[in-house]
């Protein structure tokens, strides 16, 4: 007996279950993972806000308040300064979806959200919105577009460096979506395939008690424990990346709104 035998057949079950699927037009097996990570957010701003308190009343609250000081002092006003405040709403609820939807993505037979190519997209494109909207707002559409390319060059060589900072700013949002999702869905691929190997090699053991498959047995547990480790890895990566995500996005508000 030889436990790899089904491994290729299980791993592309598992490449297709992790693979977008469509529902109903364009609900497809995502979406209800996004609209769950969607009311939790609202959930947890919610419930926070009614309990919130110079002292926190309980752990919940003081968890909420970690992440809301964290996302002001790190994210904030340590790449804007004071006029951070007013992005402060915009950059929590960002990293607070993302670490949702990357925590969710890892529990046994969920999804996360950002796991799929189209949410992350989708997030960049919020981002790129929300910064656009404040650079135009700052500097006035004309100044905003013309701030590709710092004054005072010849025109020719003002054209090229506003071509080239355009086009690094679209590859910036590229990597913006790509880095997120590829840590996620790689992820989830490595959990997968460590999940498949160690239920091929204790199988045999469920099926008939033999020296054989007790060996099998014991490569399992070792299986098993690089699955538990990769868990608790892939928990500080879901932080990082949302981390990531948000004070990328902190730093392109900053030069969007100031003077290049």
């Amino acid at each position: 007996m030889n436990p790899l035998e089904g491994l290729s057949a299980e791993i592309e079950h598992l490449l297709h279950s992790l693979t977008s699927q469509e529902l109903w037009g364009p609900i497809t097996t995502y979406t209800p993972f996004i609209i769950l990570i969607l009311v939790l957010v609202l959930v947890i701003v919610f419930a926070a806000k009614h309990q919130l308190s110079e002292v926190p009343k309980n752990r919940f609250v003081g968890v909420v308040e970690f992440f809301v000081d964290f996302t002001r002092n790190d994210i904030g006003f340590g790449v804007l300064g004071p006029s951070a405040r007013k992005h402060i709403p915009f950059f929590l609820t960002l990293f607070i979806f993302i670490l949702l939807a990357n925590l969710v993505g890892i529990i046994p037979g969920s999804k996360a959200a950002t796991g799929v190519m189209s949410t992350t997209l989708a997030l960049t494109i919020i981002s790129f919105i929300y910064f656009t909207y404040h650079g135009i707002k700052h500097h006035g559409v004309g100044r905003y577009i013309l701030s590709y390319a710092p004054p005072g060059l010849a025109p020719p060589l003002a054209a090229f460096i506003w071509l080239l900072e355009f086009f690094s700013m679209i590859l910036r949002l590229l990597t913006l979506s790509v880095r997120l999702f590829a840590n996620i869905f790689a992820g989830h691929i490595l959990l997968g395939v460590l999940a498949i190997l160690t239920t091929l090699f204790i199988t045999p053991l469920i099926q008939a008690i033999s020296l054989e498959s007790a060996g099998f047995a014991l490569v399992s547990l070792l299986w098993l424990v690089l699955l538990t480790v990769l868990y608790a890895l892939e928990i500080f990566v879901a932080v990082v990346q949302a981390y990531v995500f948000t004070l990328l996005s902190s730093v392109y508000v900053m030069l969007a709104t100031t003077e290049h």
